[in-house]
């Protein structure tokens, strides 16, 4: 069997005491040597008992120093056996019972049960051998046995009980001894996914100094693992913004992390390279543990993505704009063929044309889809900001689309206006942003709610604070997918199933809705569930009636320094000899120069616009002219 195992500290503590009592043992046998003091009842030492305890002190001396397994369960045994050994042979040589080493033995005897059989077995064995010779020598009587009983047997037995719980603490420590080697297992294997990842991984603490950095992070900064270890992240990750200007506290995604303790994504942002390379890059910080406790940011470099997407941006931009020309064309034709004041077709060849109408107008929409995506992500989208009640301005809208909602038997309503014939007060909420942008978002989610909505009712409300207006469009149709929502702004996702199988779209409107919104400073979110109908959420910043004026007034006065110019129409065919038409009218008075060419006339409407009746009648009246003149015979210019 073998000894029991004991902590390192117990170890040590076996070997300090053995070890110092040796040395008083020596001690005793050195005082009647160099002084007059006779070498009697303490003193009275042997020179083998001192060549016992000299050798106990050496043992304990070399094993209080040497480490490893084997010594920690067989040397503090060995040790207490050797002192264990020196004590009885002084016991023996002075005077047995009457020996003053008496207490020295029970102390002993008390420490055997933590060596367990190692210590428990001797002592037995010593005790069985002294009655054995007491009887022997005809000493043996009831004060001997009672002596022996009293310093060796019950304190051996009270050390069975009181050292017992050391086999628990022992299995403790070897819990503990295995979890520790799990968690560095565990440890060791999270290293290797780090070091095995392709992005850069880097972990800051609270103060922002660097604890981990893995080699991709290394590859892509051009800093090695121990330059970077213990440095401030902002000397190893210098982030620059788009213009390459270094970041606003404020707006670094680390420091936001600490102070916030949520997830921060970016994908704007410009890296310096220890070289002095600069490269765009995706990043996200998230934080680890508690609010300010440390971040860990996942980047990588997207230099060469950035520029696949301008190509192709570029690409989709010029095939859109070359392409909706002839697609202008052919609408425009289909359009004079299915006129009856144009053409005389039968019914059956007018619903195959109406057909081809359609397919030519959606291919249009989504021409344009394209360019406008396509502005807004390489910055090519004007912003023009406009004061505007966007009460009355999504009145306006709303009632642009009535028209639409009712061929769908919809009821389409506008909530701060709608009060069963009751008179109302409209809230007024000032905004400043670009009126196209907040038309086509908000003409977007309602055509979208008319669209999804197979039949009950969709509404549109108006709700702000102090410093922002949020619109509303609530509608009782399909619902959206929890497992969709997520996705639902992401450029061309559609939801697919088989509800929406027949319900057209390009999957561009939302993507770009949203782009448009932040652009403004402004959100779009959704709240649904499906088959329960969805609620779209538009959000603006919100300024005041001293606001709104003073803005107006600086609006006003730099379209009075600065006219602008007539905005060219969209493409029609024109036939030969058309005679020039203006554009419908519009809600806003354009100070245009004497136009020196025929202004074409305006076959489609803009996306996220309307027409009204007056403005449809014109439209008819522009074709009924155009088609007369291309009746006509054009006149000969004159012979020189």
């Amino acid at each position: 069997m073998t000894p029991l195992t004991l902590s390192k500290f117990w170890q040590r503590r076996v070997y300090e005491v053995a070890f110092l009592l040796s040395i008083a043992l020596i001690s005793l046998y050195v005082v009647p040597l160099v002084t007059p003091i006779p070498a009697i009842g303490l003193f009275e030492i042997s020179l083998f008992a001192v060549v016992g305890a000299g050798l106990t002190a050496l043992v304990s001396l070399i094993s209080f120093f040497i480490k490893g397994a084997a010594y920690g369960k067989v040397m503090p045994a060995v040790v207490y056996l050797l002192f264990a050994a020196t004590i009885g042979l002084l016991i023996v040589q002075t005077g047995q019972a009457d020996s003053p080493f008496i207490g020295v033995w029970l102390l002993i005897a008390f420490f055997s049960g933590l060596f367990a059989v190692w210590g428990i077995v001797p002592m037995l064995l010593v005790s069985g051998v002294f009655v054995a010779a007491s009887y022997l020598g005809g000493t043996l009587d009831a004060g001997t046995v009672a002596l022996v009983s009293l310093i060796s047997l019950v304190p051996a037995i009270i050390s069975l009980f009181v050292w017992r719980h050391e086999d628990g603490l022992d299995e403790s420590a070897k819990n503990v001894r295995k979890l520790a080697n799990q968690l560095s297992e565990v440890a060791n294997k999270s290293e290797i996914v780090i070091n095995a990842i392709g992005d850069g991984v880097l972990a800051v603490d609270s103060m922002g100094v660097i604890q981990l950095i893995n080699p991709a992070a290394q590859e892509i900064l051009g800093w090695g693992k121990q330059d970077s270890l213990m440095l401030n992240y902002k000397s190893i990750l210098q982030m620059r913004d788009g213009a390459g200007a270094e970041l606003d506290p404020s707006q670094d995604p680390i420091t936001q992390v600490l102070n916030n303790n949520q997830q921060v994504r970016s994908s704007t942002l410009t890296i310096l390279t220890k070289s002095g390379k600069k490269i765009m890059s995706s990043l996200v910080v998230s934080p680890i543990g508690a609010a300010g406790s440390g971040a860990i940011a996942v980047f990588r470099d997207i230099t060469k993505e950035k520029a696949e997407e301008r190509e192709q941006a570029e690409f989709i931009s010029t095939a859109s704009h070359e392409m909706r020309t002839p697609v202008a064309s052919i609408e425009g034709y289909l359009g004079l063929a299915v006129n009856p004041n144009t053409a005389t077709i039968d019914e059956r060849a007018r619903d195959f044309i109406n057909k081809a109408h359609e397919a030519a107008q959606h291919l249009g929409r989504l021409f344009q889809d394209l360019l406008d995506v396509s502005k807004s992500e390489d910055g090519r989208l004007t912003n023009l900001p406009r004061v505007v009640d966007l009460t009355a301005f999504t009145d306006m809208i709303v009632q642009g689309l009535q028209a639409k909602a009712q061929e769908k038997g919809l009821t389409l309503t506008f909530v701060p206006t709608a009060r069963n014939g009751q008179k109302t007060i409209a809230p007024v909420f000032f905004v400043n942003q670009d009126n196209d942008h907040i038309r086509e978002i908000i003409d977007n989610l309602i055509e979208n709610g008319i669209k999804y909505t197979p039949q009950g009712t969709v509404a549109v409300d108006i709700q702000g604070s102090e410093d922002k207006v949020v619109v509303s469009i609530k509608d009782t149709g399909l619902g959206i997918p929890a497992e969709d929502v997520s996705h639902l702004f992401q450029k061309f996702y559609r939801i697919d199933n088989a509800d929406r199988q027949s319900i057209g779209g390009t999957g561009l409107g939302l993507y770009l809705s949203r782009r448009l919104a932040e652009a403004m400073q402004g959100r779009l979110w959704v709240e649904s569930a499906h088959g329960q109908g969805s609620t779209f959420f538009f959000e603006l910043p919100r300024i005041t009636n001293e606001e709104a004026e003073r803005f107006r007034a600086q609006q006003a006065a730099q379209m009075a320094a600065q006219p602008v110019s007539a905005p060219a129409a969209p493409f029609v065919p024109e036939a030969p000899g058309a005679v020039s038409a203006t554009a419908p009218p519009v809600p806003t008075t354009v100070v245009a120069p004497a136009p020196t060419e025929a202004v074409r006339p305006a076959t489609t409407v803009p996306r996220g616009e309307t027409m009204t009746a007056e403005q449809k009648a014109a439209r008819v009246r522009q074709l009924e002219e155009m088609a007369r003149a291309a009746r006509e015979p054009q006149p000969r210019p004159p012979q020189t």
